[in-house]
């Protein structure tokens, strides 16, 4: 007898019925003494320093929230407006993909905090050296994803439309863009979750405000609950973005929702 596959709501469910079991065996491990609240405060704790953080007078958590978010999809949309064209022309090219493959190898493996020195020199501690530091570790990635999914692509659709009299620019257009935009985005959003490693480092590093700040300025003080509300408002702000990034991909990519309804 073939089993049937859950629905989204059993889904929903039993994910709902894991995290709270999850919470609770934590709330009541602390709770018995079995870990001190001072290195792990229990979820009560947690979300009472949430609320406090957030609505109290020190009201700085949305504020963090804001600046984290904006400085993220900045410098992600940068890379993206830069990596995803120069992905494609050396995926389609091999002359240019030889030709730049060599200076890819050698930036790619670079972490983003190994930016941060060179970006303080050229650019301080500004707005903008959180773009770039974003921007620099996203990049190269944005940049081999798109070349491998523009690969990808099956060269007899290529060859299909050339014979058909389709031009060059309406080759790309109509043809290998579709065929690795779905790859294409299946990179992004991993990048996206590497843009925010990017912006967290640079933020404890050199800023006076945002997540990253918020976390470290918390470890200085020995604040185990606010790193806890730093590290969860990251979290439910990623989901957030990823819930965006699937409408999106949705509307970017219809004939895929289509064949999965079916």
């Amino acid at each position: 007898m073939e089993r049937r596959p859950f629905e989204f709501w059993q889904l929903a469910v039993i994910g709902s019925a894991g995290l709270l079991a999850f919470l609770a065996i934590w709330e009541l491990t602390v709770r018995i003494g079995l870990v001190d609240a001072f290195f792990l405060p229990p979820p009560s704790m947690v979300l009472a320093r949430m609320k406090a953080l957030a609505t109290g007078p020190d009201a700085v958590l949305l504020n963090d929230i804001r600046m984290s978010v904006g400085r993220v999809l900045a410098g992600f949309a940068l890379s993206v407006i830069v990596g995803v064209p120069c992905g494609l022309v050396m995926g389609i090219s091999p002359f240019i993909r030889a030709l730049f493959n060599p200076i890819v190898s050698i930036i790619r493996p670079l972490p983003a905090l190994s930016w941060i020195p060179l970006s303080m020199l050229w650019l301080g501690i500004d707005e903008q050296q959180k773009y770039a530091i974003v921007f620099m570790g996203c990049f190269a990635s944005i940049l081999v994803y798109t070349t491998d999914a523009t690969m990808r692509v099956d060269p007899l659709l290529t060859l299909a439309a050339r014979n058909l009299g389709a031009k060059r620019f309406q080759v790309i257009r109509h043809v290998i863009l579709p065929g690795a935009l779905p790859n294409i985005l299946s990179g992004l959003k991993v990048v996206l979750a590497i843009a925010w490693t990017c912006v967290i480092s640079a933020e404890m590093v050199g800023a006076n405000v945002g997540l990253g700040f918020r976390i470290w300025t918390a470890k200085e003080w020995s604040d185990t609950g606010q790193v806890l509300v730093g590290m969860l408002s990251i979290s439910i702000t990623v989901l957030l973005l990823d819930i965006l990034f699937k409408v999106i991909e949705k509307l970017l990519l219809p004939w895929q929702k289509v064949g999965n309804e079916g």
